[in-house]
């Protein structure tokens, strides 16, 4: 449903609390229908986890930095007949990843089918044929999980039953790992196509096989960036959201969405500035929603106590650095393995333990887009999971410099010899910054862990089951976290509202 620009429909109200991806989408889906819509972000900026600095002319985004599934994005725009080219220019990304594993093995992953098998065939030649058929596997559950399921909102068990088929006919109890693992029988191999869960937040060892369809998802769409970084295109969501007239209030984060009963009234912000609404969203961490904004009332409460009994996602140490030189060699995004895969996914998922080895997942995107750094330079970051502040309550402000310089070490090692002589800039986010400025819950980086007792209905509800005009949106719902997964749970959470709004 659509409506002229800048108008209205029955004058109905609401309010989006948070201006990450998933908040600016549903804003940008609810003004569409004519939905008066206003968007409160607490922080400085827009953009939630895809925050960015400026810094010593480097520009460099918090995250997320894959862009996949670009229809989604473009959808957005299209609901009143414009194109998202007129705010974003998307660049293709290729190899969508370089993985690199201690002992110098490079396989470079993409959609380019001859150049992919040959990588494939150079690990193990048997395993050709194995990939063919873990192709098509994903593509069942890119099917049956994403464009059926990706956008329903769970808010019955009955839903959930109704899923039970699709979902035990691709054996969505086991882990992406073992799923992978009976297509294929070389190590690497599985650790390539296992790998992407990490980016939202699973570990592959206990992430449900029907995470697989991310290869189909991304062999399908390709690996987009968007020109300037990643907040450029929230930079033109909010764009988009004003031209429809849509109202941004930026720098006074809501501290309270007033209730009555069972329904939402409005919110109250730090300045102490109120606004009455029809309906209330929430983009902000699922268990800050509950527990801090809507603390004064029994299903805050309540379900907060709930969401304390859910396992969240591990969290990020992220290293930010501009270097002297260009790296025309080194690709935009990069996957450097440790000497251990379960083993190191054991000790942050399970031990909460800092181990003395990491993965790094580098970002370098001035080789696509030398915009982000001062000519002749390069902006990167290397990121590596962690524990979260519940299972690991480690001191960061000792602990942060001396990962850093090792994370740093790491990527010297295995790229950059001279790393700390170039360095003109850097400093690092730690899981305190995520808990301090994202109020995340123990400083997850990507919510409510993605398993399956904790998927679709059993994950937060895209509508409150108590206030029945409260909702939720972003990875804490349904689908979970990375963008296309919250851009999905916007189109999910807009139905719901439009239909309870304009009926």
């Amino acid at each position: 449903m659509s409506t002229p620009e800048g108008s209205t429909a029955k004058g109905r109200t609401a309010c989006v609390i948070g201006a990450g991806f998933g908040g600016m989408a549903l804003a940008m889906r609810l003004q569409s229908a004519g939905i008066a819509t206003t968007v409160i972000e607490g922080r400085d900026k827009v953009g939630g986890r895809a925050y960015h600095w400026q810094q010593d002319g480097f520009t460099f985004d918090a995250g997320p930095t894959v862009i996949t599934d670009p229809p989604c994005l473009k959808e957005l725009w299209e609901l009143t007949g414009h194109d998202m080219a007129e705010d974003v220019e998307l660049m293709n990304v290729m190899p969508f990843y370089r993985l690199n594993w201690p002992d110098g093995t490079n396989f470079d992953y993409s959609n380019d089918e001859v150049d992919l098998r040959k990588n494939i065939a150079k690990l193990d030649p048997a395993d050709v044929a194995g990939y063919d058929r873990f192709l098509q596997y994903s593509a069942d559950v890119h099917r049956e999980g994403y464009l059926k399921l990706g956008t329903v909102p769970f808010l019955d068990f009955k839903s959930m039953l109704k899923a039970a088929p699709a979902l035990a006919k691709y054996q969505a109890w086991r882990s992406v790992y073992a799923t992978v693992s009976r297509f294929v029988r070389n190590e690497k191999l599985r650790e390539a196509l296992s790998f992407h869960t990490l980016l939202v937040g699973g570990s592959p060892f206990k992430t449900s096989g029907i995470y697989a369809l991310i290869h189909k998802l991304e062999k399908d769409g390709g690996v987009w960036w968007a020109r300037g970084g990643t907040n450029r295109l929230i930079a033109g969501m909010v764009r988009h959201f004003e031209r429809l007239g849509g109202t941004m209030i930026v720098g006074d984060p809501v501290e309270k969405v007033e209730t009555l009963g069972n329904r939402a009234t409005g919110v109250i912000t730090k300045s102490g500035w109120q606004g009455k609404f029809d309906a209330v969203a929430s983009n902000a961490d699922i268990m800050h929603s509950y527990k801090d904004l809507l603390g004064d009332s029994q299903r805050g409460k309540s379900y907060a106590k709930s969401l304390k009994r859910k396992s969240f996602s591990p969290s990020l140490f992220v290293v930010h650095f501009g270097l002297e030189g260009t790296w025309p060699g080194i690709p935009h995004h990069m996957i450097l393995f440790g000497p251990r895969y379960k083993g190191l996914v054991d000790d942050i998922y399970a031990k909460g333990t800092l181990p003395a080895d990491f993965s790094i997942y580098l970002h370098h995107p001035t080789v696509t887009d030398p915009s982000m750094a001062p000519e002749g330079k390069s902006t990167f970051y290397a990121l590596v999971p962690v524990a979260n502040m519940g299972k690991m309550p480690i001191d960061w402000d000792t602990v942060g410099p001396e990962l850093e310089k090792r994370v740093l070490d790491e990527v010297g090692r295995r790229l950059i010899p001279d790393i700390h002589d170039r360095i003109v800039t850097k400093f690092h986010y730690a899981p305190k910054d995520f808990a301090q400025d994202l109020n995340a819950h123990l400083g997850s980086a990507f919510s409510l862990e993605p398993v399956l007792w904790q998927s679709a209905y059993f994950r937060g509800h895209n509508r409150d089951d108590v206030i029945n005009n409260f909702y939720l949106v972003g990875a804490g719902t349904h689908p979970g976290a990375g963008i296309p997964g919250v851009v999905g749970s916007a189109k999910a959470t807009a139905g719901l509202m439009v239909e309870d709004l304009l009926g």
